[in-house]
């Protein structure tokens, strides 16, 4: 929950947004808030032995440093994290105190931070830019949590940063851009994409407040003139730990309204990932069709155009809607990472059911032209009896192939693990997973963690939680669709063409 609008000043001024709600950007921020939240069990505050890491979560344990309050006036003294606090305070070592830190600036922000969490009792993020003279500037963001040795008086403070280099990207908008009319936010866990996008585009989001209240009900309106002008809402959609898949959509269908309300010229819907889109038919008698109610959803409130990255049925998306829609595919990011890593080795690009036939044959028909050599083609069906699938049928040529398994998402993991094991069974020499949406249920884990696959490419489309990157490991390989996104966003406001960008990808 940013809620810099009903922040005191001297906390607006040291930090560009707070949350004491805590939605961490950054994955090892996240881990280290999810162990956090685990440790504490009901207690005020969780014992900083109670947190651990395993051995491939070390970015996580890397990433914080802890203080123990002391004296009156509650100064802190470093008890571990050298490297860590360092990135904030400067030089500085064990049993140094807060108040001695090199980097005075540092050691106001988190003394602040630290009397709102010993304030609260709960945790706070936060995050502002650095610039610092001879250094590239930064996004830095910090997490601040108490700790408690005896389960009741906050005695310590946990702090996680994370700090990501904008690679000398403008600090403010460029003037065509700022004076063309275009406005990008970004709300929720899409903060982050949403910045990516930015930067590629040359930009920076729009300010906006997104604050919730004690009844759980929420306002969010811009903070900007937005009269006259083009609006772009990046927001995935799916359900996570969170907030629900329908909480998002309410939430982004408030922001589309309060945008038309405030003179927006147009507004676009970006929704990498597009909730409730795969119940797109009637399979049993009296079945909603959520996409149509979805898309009836956006049209009530004024959307001009809804942006969406390989939802599941694009016939049934494109004819849902009866504003613009515009259709995104990840295929040229998965081709270009296949080109760069598969040298000489034959190819098969594999369905894993019916449905992603189409699919399946775009993409090998890309390879082809890509690699400039034949790319075989297999698929697998399942059938049912009562609900459970009891049976597969594989047909196909992998023999001796790395075989390419490519769907649109991966939920619970079972299909694309029965269909890489199948692939393994007909003798492929190696099997690769692309999927755009990495959605991951909870039993994902388990299913594809002993799976047969070699690697498991997904876009960033949806955020990725810790414990499913730390069950895959090296075999997980997560590619940008904020190019992709940038792209379609500087054509579309200049009236390009989407199909070239497809073709070419960006």
């Amino acid at each position: 929950m940013t809620t810099m609008a009903q922040t005191e000043p001297p906390l607006k001024r040291l930090f560009e947004r707070l949350d004491f709600a805590p939605q961490p950007k950054r994955l090892e921020l996240d881990l280290v808030h999810e162990r956090w939240e685990a440790a504490r069990a009901g207690a005020v505050a969780p014992r900083r032995s109670a947190i651990s890491f395993a051995p491939e979560e070390r970015g996580a344990a890397e990433s914080l440093f802890v203080h123990r309050f002391e004296g009156p006036d509650g100064d802190g003294v470093l008890t571990e994290g050298v490297a860590a606090a360092a990135v904030l305070l400067g030089p500085y070592r064990i049993g140094d105190r807060l108040s001695e830190a090199g980097n005075r600036r540092g050691a106001v922000r988190l003394r602040r931070l630290f009397k709102e969490v010993r304030r609260t009792g709960q945790p706070v993020l936060a995050q502002y830019t650095s610039a610092e003279r001879g250094r590239d500037r930064a996004i830095v963001e910090i997490l601040v949590a108490p700790l408690s040795e005896d389960g009741s008086t906050i005695d310590s403070a946990l702090t996680a940063i994370s700090a990501h280099v904008l690679d000398g990207a403008p600090r403010r908008a460029t003037r065509e851009t700022a004076d063309s009319g275009l406005a990008l936010f970004a709300l929720g866990a899409s903060i982050s994409a949403g910045e990516d996008v930015a930067q590629a585009l040359g930009a920076e989001l729009a300010p906006l407040e997104d604050r919730e209240f004690e009844d759980g009900e929420y306002k969010i309106r811009p903070l900007e003139n937005v009269r006259g002008r083009d609006c772009y809402i990046v927001f995935t959609l799916n359900g996570d730990h969170i907030a629900s898949s329908a909480d998002k959509l309410c939430k982004l269908l408030f922001f589309v309204g309060a945008l038309k309300d405030a003179g927006a010229q147009r507004v676009t819907a970006v929704t990498p990932y597009l909730c409730f889109a795969r119940k797109d038919r009637r399979t049993k008698p009296r079945d909603p069709v959520t996409t149509r109610y979805v898309a009836q959803l956006f049209e009530a409130l004024g959307t001009d155009r809804v942006v969406c990255v390989d939802v599941h049925n694009i016939a049934a998306f494109q004819n849902a809607f009866r504003c613009e829609t515009v259709h995104l595919d990840a295929q040229a990011l998965f081709a270009r990472h296949v080109l760069a890593n598969i040298g000489d080795r034959p190819v098969a690009v594999v369905s894993p059911d019916l449905g992603g036939e189409k699919r399946a044959e775009l993409f090998r028909l890309r390879l082809e032209r890509m690699l400039k050599r034949p790319v075989a083609k297999a698929f697998m069906d399942k059938y049912r009896s009562e609900g459970h699938v009891v049976g597969d049928i594989f047909a196909g040529d992998v023999k001796d192939r790395t075989a390419i398994i490519i769907d649109d998402l991966i939920a619970g993991g079972g299909t694309v693990a029965r269909t890489a094991a199948a692939c393994r069974a007909n003798g492929a020499a190696h099997v690769w997973v692309a999927a755009t949406h990495g959605v991951f249920s909870e039993k994902a884990a388990s299913a594809l963690k002993n799976a047969p696959i070699d690697q498991l490419i997904i876009t960033d489309s949806v955020r990725l939680q810790p414990s499913m990157a730390a069950a895959l490991g090296d075999r997980l390989i997560v590619v940008s669709v904020a190019g992709l996104l940038a792209e379609a966003i500087r054509r579309l406001h200049a009236n390009g063409s989407i199909t070239q960008l497809l073709e070419d990808g960006p």
